[in-house]
């Protein structure tokens, strides 16, 4: 009888289960419900024998209803999978595809932060008789069965700077990273060490990671995801969901919705099938590699087969990366057999792959990296039918290259080597004539009846800025009206004129040094030295890659309006005569929000800085975030710009960031937080997520002040707050005093 029970009780979680994925009364699920649970209660009234019969035909119409619920599952219903109290979590695979584990850095709810699990752990694989053990560190989020400590998986600053830490660890002991990714996001605050900026230390570190890294993605929120989501090889559930932004987020923005609003089913499910975020989407547009098959209705915490099923997956995709880096042939072999494998996973592998890699492999690793993510959606631009003019412009990257190598390399470094030697020779012999005067020098003195005078040297002083730029007036300026300062009540500011305030005062108020928002052409008039501005890259243009529907109108209208391609301006210019590379984002064009062509161009400037060994500005004029109609093809320029400034930093570059206005998400999270120079413009706003959603997600009202800069200062998020009318010589003193000796002005 007790053996009836429990076949009685999982057909009641089975049918609740289906409810809560198709709806209460889908094709019967209530009766069948009703049905059971008057079986439940009549359990003790009745023969084994007839009990099991009855079981029997109601699991029969179970099956039924299942196989057609599998059969038509819609985007948003998967994510109501992947939330699901039932599904597997972190915990339940560390205790069945791993052989043991030790949790790192606190249990339970007395942890670090207990949305994220690091652990040491032991995977083994068997080959004939012998059995291999693999060490490993395991780094995930943790949703738990109902925990609500554990806030659903979703990362505070600390629980990324816990993973970012046995990151490390794993590094120095050469071992391979298992990560896991079960969150809706990251949780939006801004203590320390802030959301935004943890996450782009983690990108920035992941990107260079030298040990071999495998994610594994169950649900994949936009940003929380990408904070331990850089890895090697990207698996994912085929019941999980991955995507810039939930569907409730997405229907809020596309439905215009007040807050509290809840959006209707309708729209939840357009804007779950808009955002392409299942697993097949994803594998097609390219931003993960393999789908990891799961039971039709997705994998619950007792599903072993399924745990038998990753345990496979993690260790080939560790072997594949191993493989990678030592011989093609191998490895293609390896693969070859893989394929004759994927329907029934072996309990024995044919071979043993050692997990570890000598210095040689470990830059090919990082190699094989950088390539895969700089390709990552590149394909989408339609950069390959441009043949003619991409050839021209290798060539010319080539020939830029070997001339600033030679020019600035080469020659440079043996200009210095002579110089050198000549300073090191000349102050030898200075020391040794000096040896010889001194006495004399010293007679003199004492005998001289007047004390010797110093004579002051005069040293002139450098005209700094010179070329100063032609003055642009902004449209502002011609408006014949006063304006009121926001802290007039507190700082008793006077009414400005118009005129006045945008053109002599360049939009700041005399009074309190308020800073009123300027068009992005004032700064290119302004800052930059006179007719030095030359863009390049302006035919990249924003697209619609998903067919997101509406967009295209959208994307249309804002080209019209502004005259540009896309949200990003990348151009070189000039301050005070010092050549740099900048890239600009800027507010008129979808408010600076980045995709795909914003995220190609970013990465060019950058490699331009690098070859010409310019120093790179990235100025942020506003940005809004990731564009949300460019799904996750948006979401992985997070780790694609971070892979580029990586690269530009290590090469010796100098890359700072100038933040105006508005300034959040994605990429302050990724390519501008992981700069080592990052400065505001006074009355800049700077966070991770807005004021609404830090509210519907905490519950908590943040105070008006939160996202300001002298926040962002005090919270070490910048390093310094700048006056719009000093940007110019703040600039140039920071190109003179900062970054290393590889600038070509060095």
């Amino acid at each position: 009888m007790r053996e009836l029970q429990r076949y009685l009780h999982d057909l009641i979680d089975r049918v609740i289960y289906l409810q809560d994925i198709k709806g209460e009364n889908w094709q019967g699920c209530a009766l069948l419900l009703d049905e059971l649970q008057k079986l439940k209660e009549d359990f003790y009234q009745i023969s084994e024998a007839k009990c099991q019969e009855k079981l029997e035909s109601l699991e029969n119409r179970l099956k039924i209803l299942e196989d057609r619920a599998a059969a038509a599952l819609t985007p948003y219903e998967i994510v109501k999978i992947t939330r699901h109290p039932q599904r597997f979590t972190l915990l339940d695979i560390l205790e069945n595809v791993y052989d043991s584990y030790t949790e790192l850095g606190g249990e339970g709810d007395i942890n670090v932060d207990p949305a994220v699990i690091c652990a040491r752990a032991v995977i083994s694989r068997r080959v004939g008789d012998k059995v291999f053990l693999h060490q490993v560190i395991v780094i995930g989020h943790e949703k738990g069965h109902g925990e609500e400590f554990r806030n659903g998986g979703s990362a505070k600053p600390w629980g990324n700077e816990k993973a970012l830490r046995y990151m490390r660890v794993a590094e120095t002991e050469g071992i391979p990273i298992h990560f896991y990714i079960f969150t809706p996001g990251a949780y939006p605050i801004e203590d320390y060490p802030g959301a935004a900026q943890q996450i782009a230390r983690n990108l920035y570190f992941m990107s260079k990671l030298k040990v071999p890294t495998v994610a594994f993605i169950s649900e994949g929120g936009s940003g929380g995801a990408e904070a331990i989501g850089l890895a090697d090889i990207r698996l994912m559930a085929s019941r999980g969901y991955y995507s810039v932004i939930s569907p409730e987020g997405a229907a809020a923005i596309e439905g215009k919705l007040k807050e509290g609003e809840r959006p209707s089913r309708e729209l939840l499910e357009f804007c779950a099938r808009q955002l392409k975020i299942t697993a097949e989407d994803n594998l097609r547009l390219g931003t993960i590699d393999r789908i990891v098959p799961e039971p039709p209705l997705g994998a619950r915490r007792y599903d072993y087969q399924f745990f038998k099923r990753l345990r496979y997956e993690m260790i080939r995709a560790t072997d594949e990366v191993i493989l990678r880096t030592k011989s093609l042939k191998a490895f293609r072999s390896y693969a070859l057999k893989r394929k004759s494998e994927e329907e029934n996973p072996p309990d024995e592998f044919d071979i043993y792959v050692r997990w570890e890699l000598s210095e040689v492999e470990i830059e090919k690793l990082l190699d094989l990296r950088s390539k895969k993510y700089r390709a990552m959606s590149r394909h989408v631009l339609g950069l390959s039918k441009r043949c003619l003019k991409d050839y021209f412009e290798k060539t010319q990257d080539v020939g830029l290259r070997l001339y600033h190598d030679l020019r600035y390399g080469l020659l440079k470094q043996g200009q210095r080597v002579i110089q050198r030697m000549i300073e090191d020779l000349s102050g030898e012999g200075a020391a040794f004539l000096k040896q010889l005067t001194e006495p004399i020098k010293s007679a003199y003195d004492l005998l001289a009846s007047k004390p010797r005078r110093t004579r002051a040297k005069v040293v002139a002083e450098e005209t700094a800025l010179i070329d100063l730029p032609e003055l642009y007036v902004s449209p502002l300026a011609l408006e014949d009206r006063t304006v009121t300062c926001p802290n007039a009540e507190t700082h008793g500011c006077p009414d400005i004129w118009v005129p006045d305030l945008y053109g002599e005062f360049c939009g700041v108020c005399p009074n309190c040094g308020y800073h009123f928002p300027l068009e992005y052409q004032w700064y290119l008039s302004n800052i930059f030295d006179a007719k030095s501005v030359k863009e390049f890259n302006e035919d990249i243009e924003a697209g619609n890659p998903l067919g997101f529907e509406g967009y295209d109108k959208k994307l249309a209208l804002a080209k019209k309006r502004t005259g540009r391609n896309s949200g990003i301006i990348t151009f070189q210019a000039r301050i005070g005569g010092i050549s740099l590379i900048c890239a600009m984002l800027i507010a008129d064009f979808r408010q600076g929000t980045v995709g795909v062509a914003e995220g190609e161009k970013f990465i060019q400037a950058c490699d331009r800085a690098r070859i010409t060994k310019r120093p790179f500005l990235a100025f942020v004029h506003t940005t809004g975030g990731i564009r949300i109609h460019e799904g996750t093809l948006g979401v992985v320029q997070m780790p694609r710009c971070t892979m580029a400034v990586r690269e530009y930093i290590d090469a010796g570059g100098l890359y700072l960031v100038v933040y105006d206005n508005n300034s959040y998400a994605g990429p302050v999270a990724s390519f501008l937080g992981c700069s080592p120079y990052q400065f505001a413009i006074r009355s800049t706003r700077i966070g991770f997520a807005g004021p609404r959603v830090i509210r519907e997600t905490t519950g908590e009202d943040v105070p008006p002040d939160y996202h300001s800069a002298e926040n962002a200062l005090r919270r070490g998020h910048i390093q310094g707050i700048w006056d719009r009318r000093e940007l110019r010589k703040k600039l140039y003193e920071a190109f003179l005093s900062m970054g290393g000796k590889n600038l070509y002005y060095r």
